[in-house]
């Protein structure tokens, strides 16, 4: 069983409107590079220059956040779930 993503809203227009997409990947890392090969475009969204996430986005692997785990080598495992979740800031 693939790794399931969650699409938040803001970036499915780089998923053909899907909201979940089930992939095959060891890791954080190697999600954002199988998420770039099913939809071109959608990693420099996600990541630096330097390929790191970017500030403004918080991911989670069953519901927990990478950068309390392993962040990007953080691995993963058939039927994990992934949430992308753009950060929210407002006064």
């Amino acid at each position: 069983m693939p790794v399931q993503v969650l699409i938040p809203t803001p970036l499915q227009k780089f998923t053909n409107d899907e909201a979940t997409a089930e992939l095959t990947a060891t890791s954080v890392d190697g999600l954002l590079d199988a998420l770039e090969g099913r939809y071109p475009g959608i990693k420099g969204r996600l990541c630096d220059e330097a390929g790191k996430l970017r500030r403004f986005l918080n991911v989670y692997v069953n519901s927990e956040d990478i950068r309390f785990l392993d962040n990007q080598n953080t691995p993963l495992n058939d039927g994990d779930e992934v949430s992308i979740v753009p950060a929210v800031a407002g006064g």
